[in-house]
């Protein structure tokens, strides 16, 4: 049987879907059919979303479930109308914080992902133009850098570099290595003055070989041979250099980077 789930918030949905999920997540075996609602901050957008979820209720004849993040109350109480299991994000926790805290919560609007302090929405910019400059080699000056992924093509340098930029602010570079430096099994001279700030991915050939099949099909880049071959390569050559490295295999963005920045001790929250 497959569920409608609804995530609705007042401002992007990122949080009412990240948590949503993560809950949908420990029921193994349920098919979900989601659907994200953001910007739900009126009541007339409130009384839209819930014409929705009551057509989809009447269409599937299965009570829809909504995960929402609206802080406003008469906002959540007409999206109820539509008769959906309605989960409260925010509700285990208010109650609790306004009685530890002495305050009430405001029920401000867009609160969570809006654009309050600017001085880290601007960290957060230029650490992302700072990556997409120094992805895979392109500038080779390394000294702002906290930290440099280095592995074999589409190993998944590229995304964790943006996503730490992006969600943390950390100014990450990375370096690409070529088949020169894994047949002389030598750190690059570029990066021997970061050893420090070295960080390797790694992947299993089979499922590299298939990234690679999809950017370059029936090339000699994409065969399982050439994956292991660099594979290995790169492995000895980290190995030799003391360079820490993680299999990105069946490890999410979210989790690498979260290891990456645990490795190096470096504390950013989201927010």
């Amino acid at each position: 049987m497959q569920r409608t789930v609804f995530f609705i918030s007042d401002s992007t949905g990122i949080t009412a879907e990240t948590i949503g999920n993560s809950i949908l997540a420990q029921f193994e075996g349920m098919q979900f059919d989601r659907h994200r609602l953001p910007f739900i901050d009126t009541p007339e957008k409130a009384e839209a979303a819930a014409l929705r979820i009551k057509t989809r209720y009447a269409q599937t004849g299965i009570r829809p479930i909504v995960i929402n993040t609206m802080a406003d109350r008469s906002l959540c109480e007409i999206v109820a109308t539509s008769g959906a299991l309605m989960l409260d994000v925010f509700a285990p926790f208010i109650g609790p914080l306004e009685e530890e805290l002495g305050a009430k919560r405001s029920g401000a609007v867009n609160r969570s992902h809006g654009l309050i302090d600017y001085e880290r929405y601007e960290a957060r910019i230029n650490a992302t133009n700072y990556a997409l400059a120094h992805d895979d080699g392109v500038d080779v000056d390394y000294s702002q850098a906290e930290l440099i992924l280095i592995g074999v093509s589409r190993s998944g340098k590229t995304p964790t570099c943006l996503y730490m930029a992006l969600h943390y602010g950390v100014r990450a570079a990375n370096y690409p290595l070529t088949d020169e430096d894994l047949e002389q099994l030598e750190l690059p001279a570029r990066l021997r003055p970061y050893r420090d700030r070295l960080f390797g991915l790694t992947i299993d050939p089979e499922r590299l070989a298939q990234i690679r099949e999809q950017r370059r099909p029936g090339s000699r880049y994409a065969t399982v041979a050439q994956c292991r071959w660099e594979l290995e390569q790169a492995d000895r050559l980290m190995r030799r250099a003391g360079i820490p490295s993680l299999n990105t295999t069946h490890v999410s963005i979210e989790e690498i980077a979260s290891k990456i920045l645990d490795r190096f001790g470096i504390e950013r929250t989201l927010f």
